[in-house]
């Protein structure tokens, strides 16, 4: 009451002057140290520079990190990061919120009719794939393009399971790559610097996808009888959004950060990107596991406020997991070719010469190869016995041993050689039509001088025209090449009698081969 008797003597005396609320001077300013405020728009400024963008939430990122390293608890926050940056951004940063899902269980249907109740990790998973907009380039600096990107996401927990990134084309076997990568247990080394551990794998029961032609094919119905895994369709396209979901997350907060990036639209593309493209396949791959590892998997689940995505994929999980080796899983979801193997146990692909353990003895045998196309440099080596694939060992890229060569990289090494032979043997063709033109003209001389000769005559054209050859082999630089062929025959007549050793050689016995870098892992060892 006495508020309220001060509040009316005040109203008699001033009037309603003193019910006007006074606004303060700095309304709308935000309430922050002049040092984040330059920070803030510094960070922002950086960040779309050139090829990158970066957003307002992702400056936000930059904030927490910069407090970190200060060691203080008090930084703006998100909104005020916002609010700073409005001005600068082309159009308002607008916070949207995602509703999520809030019920304990959701409900998914498939093309079938059949409804799924997804209630426990590994349970459903959903597989898709989208075009990376990074240009990327070789070890040599000459762009390659841009690479795509294979997620495979959990229903339960909205966690990344696993990846494939890589050159090829969507189809069914980068999709197994990617379901490959999801099913073993992820080790890394420690290059790629990460402070958590991808540790999500498992066999799961069903794989969700689109009705795309890549998700249909029989290598899929394959691959899904022997891993026991049943395969749903979507009923419409907007029925995977727990999977596209990611891609438009990736390439807001990450892919938009990296030199290279040049937009979904051509409208706002930069056009630095090429110039400023420097990344080849590996580091972006380095770069992308550490993001999701560490940033992706550990982040807040829309539904689950207090549980992270990795976190909630953890509590869901089943007691027991169903866990392959990954030579069980090498026979349905790795790229294969036949080839032959060479005395002392070489093999051919791509340009390269492997050389594998215990592979003399498969000398002339003709033998599988799997292999990953983001890493051609060791292969998978098999042989069929009574119509089943065996290991036999694994081969490695004779001086490729510490190094990593992609399918697409070996493609354009090759191609580049090829190039620069055509150049070479465009010359020599040249210098050989016009030095054989050259000798026909002149014996043509030779014949029309000694025409009407006799008897001697003919002794004497012949030895014209050998005169005239020896003259040609001095001075053409077509026949300088004669003295090679002794040598040429040699080798020749070396490489028949090494595919006759082949032919003799007597079938060996069967030996049973072991992968000793898989039981020294199965073991602890390593």
């Amino acid at each position: 009451m006495r508020s309220v008797r001060r509040l009316v003597s005040q109203l008699k005396e001033e009037g309603s002057k003193c019910v006007i609320r006074q606004t303060r001077s700095d309304r709308g300013k935000p309430q922050i140290d002049k040092e984040w405020e330059e920070f803030i728009v510094k960070a922002y400024r950086q960040g779309n520079r050139g090829s990158t963008q970066m957003s307002p939430a992702q400056v936000f990122v930059r904030v927490e990190v910069r407090a970190r390293e200060i060691g203080t608890e008090e930084y703006p926050s998100r909104m005020t990061v916002y609010r700073i940056l409005n001005g600068l951004t082309e159009q308002g940063q607008k916070l949207k919120r995602s509703l999520g899902y809030k019920e304990d269980h959701l409900l998914i249907k498939t093309k079938e009719g059949t409804t799924l109740e997804i209630t426990h990790s590994n349970q459903v998973w959903q597989c898709d794939h989208t075009k990376v907009d990074v240009l990327l380039v070789d070890q040599a600096g000459e762009s390659l393009g841009r690479p795509w990107l294979t997620t495979v996401v959990d229903t339960y927990s909205r966690c990344i399971m696993g990846i494939n990134l890589g050159f090829e084309s969507p189809s069914a076997l980068v999709m197994c790559l990617a379901l490959r990568h999801a099913i073993l247990p992820k080790q890394y080394s420690a290059d790629y610097e990460m402070q958590e551990n991808w540790g999500s794998y498992e066999v799961p029961m069903y794989l969700y996808t689109d009705g795309g032609k890549d998700f249909r094919s029989k290598h899929i119905e394959h691959v899904g009888s022997e891993l026991g895994i049943t395969q749903c369709l979507r009923r419409k396209p907007s029925d995977g959004g727990i999977v596209e979901r990611p891609f438009g997350t990736l390439n807001s907060q990450f892919f938009s950060s990296l030199p290279g990036y040049v937009s979904s639209s051509i409208a706002t593309r930069s056009p630095k990107a090429e110039s400023e493209a420097c990344l080849t396949l590996w580091q972006m791959e380095k770069l992308l596991v550490r993001y999701i590892v560490d940033n992706y998997n550990q982040s807040l689940d829309a539904r689950m406020a207090s549980q992270s995505r990795i976190a909630r994929w953890d509590a869901g999980k089943m007691p027991e997991i169903k866990l392959l080796g990954e030579r069980e899983l090498d026979v349905c979801l790795m790229r294969r070719e036949r080839r032959r193997v060479y005395r002392s146990g070489y093999i051919h692909f791509a340009t390269l010469t492997y050389k594998g353990e215990y592979l003399a003895g498969y000398a002339g045998a003709s033998v599988i190869i799997r292999y990953d196309p983001r890493d051609i440099t060791m292969i998978f080596v098999y042989q069929i016995k009574k119509s089943k694939e065996v290991f036999l060992a694994r081969a490695y890229a004779q001086g490729w041993e510490a190094e990593r060569l992609s399918y697409r990289e070996a493609q354009v090494i090759s191609q580049r050689r090829r190039e620069a032979g055509k150049a070479v043997d465009n010359r020599s063709k040249l210098e050989e039509v016009r030095d054989r033109d050259g000798a026909v003209r002149n014996m043509k001389k030779e014949q029309k001088k000694n025409r009407n000769t006799r008897g001697e005559a003919g002794f004497s054209i012949y030895g014209s025209v050998m005169t005239s050859m020896e003259d040609l082999q001095e001075n053409s630089s077509i026949m300088s090449i004669a003295p090679l062929a002794p040598k040429a025959i040699e080798l020749m007549e070396e490489e028949e009698a090494e595919f006759e050793d082949i032919r003799s050689a007597e079938p060996l016995p069967y030996v049973r081969v072991y992968d000793y870098e898989e039981l020294r892992r199965e073991a602890g060892l390593i």
